[in-house]
């Protein structure tokens, strides 16, 4: 790799790195070719990965992000059928909130994420899968306690999620309009930890409703939340379509996809 790259600087008389203490970093001319470079070697797997599946020796690995809560509900589903099928595939799933799923498609880091109400960069490529509502959840208290779970809000402890989380922002808008001010706060990194303390009898908290088919409803209560719904989304770097197994997991996606839209919009008619 290092003979590579001095290559690369002789060839084109520029200095891609610099060295900064016992490492070394980019240059300003390496941060300006970055972009370039990576959309090549994105190019270069693609290749390799069709000339394998020609050749029969097929090598390709999918590299997705997804949240916890989608990962589980959306993406886990899809990966099992892919394991039954011809020509076996290899997975690198990376379990990340959304806005950080973006971040590692457009560095290259991953070929594919699902996010939930993200804007797409410029230079990548998205495909709406469905809009998903938001359910406050709380312990199930006893039948004398009648209060709603946003009236709990005020005097139980709040369940926030990862403050870059488009969750966070919308419970923090809620809270805001409605002059909320939480006696106690508890922060979690993911919905699935959220729903364990609802679950154990702490807390009231704001969470997607697909996450709903993890919670024990014999200990958790849920409502519909009066929040804007968000669009979960595909969002790849566009050579990655040349690669026919992300392809597939594309189109599988999207079909899954529609098939929760279509739960959850049946659900919320129901309530």
């Amino acid at each position: 790799m290092s003979q590579q790259i001095r290559r690369l600087e002789t060839h084109f008389d520029i200095k891609l790195f610099e060295r900064a203490g016992r490492g070394v970093r980019l240059t300003a001319t390496g941060e300006a070719a970055l972009p370039v470079v990576r959309e090549l070697w994105s190019g270069a797997e693609s290749a390799f990965g069709q000339l394998a599946e020609l050749a029969g020796r097929p090598a390709t690995t999918l590299r997705v992000a997804a949240s916890d809560y989608l990962g589980k509900g959306l993406l886990a589903p899809v990966l099992r059928d892919l394991l039954d099928e011809e020509p076996p595939v290899r997975f690198e799933i990376v379990t990340t909130h959304s806005r950080a799923g973006v971040r590692l498609v457009a560095s290259g880091d991953v070929d594919l994420a699902v996010v939930t109400g993200q804007e797409t960069p410029r230079g990548l490529e998205d495909r709406h899968l469905f809009d998903q509502p938001f359910v406050w959840v709380g312990p199930r208290r006893g039948r004398r306690d009648r209060a709603s779970l946003t009236e709990r809000l005020r005097r139980e402890p709040v369940l926030r999620l990862a403050a870059e989380s488009r969750g966070r922002a919308l419970l923090d808008q809620y809270l805001a309009d409605a002059r909320v001010r939480p006696v106690s706060t508890i922060d979690v990194p993911s919905v699935s930890l959220l729903l364990s303390y609802v679950s154990g009898g702490l807390g009231i908290g704001l969470v997607p409703a697909l996450a709903l088919a993890e919670a024990p409803t014999d200990r958790v209560v849920s409502a519909p939340a009066r929040v804007p719904a968000l669009p979960v989304t595909l969002v790849w770097r566009p050579a990655a379509r040349r690669q026919p197994a992300l392809a597939r997991l594309a189109a599988l996606l999207v079909t899954a996809g529609a098939r929760v839209g279509a739960r959850l919009s049946r659900g919320r008619r129901s309530r």
